[in-house]
Formats: structure tokens, sequence, C-alpha cells
């Protein structure tokens, strides 16, 4: 199984208001190595930012996601990337988007209090059925959602195809 991971969001210089959005949504790279541990997946990045790179280089070596930042010149080379992946973990940024618009199955880590298009009391998408929404239950907590997330992923890959 191949997994596509984007941990964080992209901050907008000059936009307070949407950097304060993205600093709830978005993680660092080391909060996904329960995932990461989770045996016989390939994990491939491609988060974007100029961070990306040296927050994947403070992980174990081992446990490195591919990182496919070099190749991507473009929106369409990241949807090409998807094509070829068998699922998509990612935070709630355009990458959701993208894959729920190409019908792939999409796990979004929503902030507690989540965009208005995800709706509320809801663990999918009436936009996208491929997409499954894990939810923090508490502002701020990421702990949980990595460890329902990191369930959900050991028995998609042990029943070898991931549903949305």
């Amino acid at each position: 199984m191949a997994v596509f991971l984007v941990w964080a969001g992209d901050p907008r210089p000059g936009q307070a208001g949407a950097n304060v959005i993205d600093s709830r949504r978005s993680l660092r790279a080391s909060a996904y190595l329960p995932l990461l541990r989770v045996p016989g997946i390939i994990f491939v990045s491609l988060q974007m930012g100029d961070t990306s790179r040296p927050e994947i280089n403070e992980l174990p070596p081992e446990l490195q996601p591919l990182d496919l930042m070099g190749q991507v010149q473009d929106f369409a080379d990241t949807a090409a990337i998807i094509e070829c992946l068998d699922l998509v973990i990612t935070v709630d940024t355009s990458v959701a988007h993208l894959a729920g618009a190409l019908g792939k199955p999409v796990w979004i880590l929503s902030r507690f209090d989540g965009c208005w298009r995800w709706l509320h009391n809801r663990d999918d998408s009436p936009w996208y059925p491929t997409a499954r929404l894990f939810r923090q239950t508490q502002p701020g907590d990421w702990d949980d959602v990595i460890g329902r997330v990191t369930r959900a992923l050991q028995l998609e890959n042990e029943a070898g195809a991931p549903r949305s």
C-alpha cells in the first residue's frame, strides 16, 4: 500500500487571520511518527514549503517518507502522483480537495473548529464520497486524531485496500 502524506498548510505572508487558522490545522512531520511505524506501507511526502525537507530529515532515517517535492512543478504533477497511490492522509489543504475530486480515498485530519465545508457531526463528506474525516475532539489535540488514523491505517493495511 502506498500512502501520500501532507501534515501542514501553507502560511500566507501578510494574512494574519489565515495564518492563525493555518497554525490550528497544521502539524509537524514528527506528529506522523505513529503512522510511519505501520509496517508494509510506502509513505510519500508531497508536503509543500521550505520546512518540509528539514522536518523529514529530523525523522529516524528508516521512517522518512519518500520526498517527491523536487519533481513537483505544479498541481497537475500532484494529481498525477495521487493517481498512483492508494490513500491520501492530509490535514485540511487543497490536497484534500484534489484527492476527493479525483475520487481517491482521502483521510482528512480536521481541527476542532474545522472548516464549514466539512460540516459537523459526521465523518464523511457529501462532496467527496471517498473522503473520511478524523476530527479533533478537543482543540489542539492531534494525538487522539493520529491514534485513530493509525488504528484505521493498520486495519486497512491488513485488509489490503483503503476504504473511504
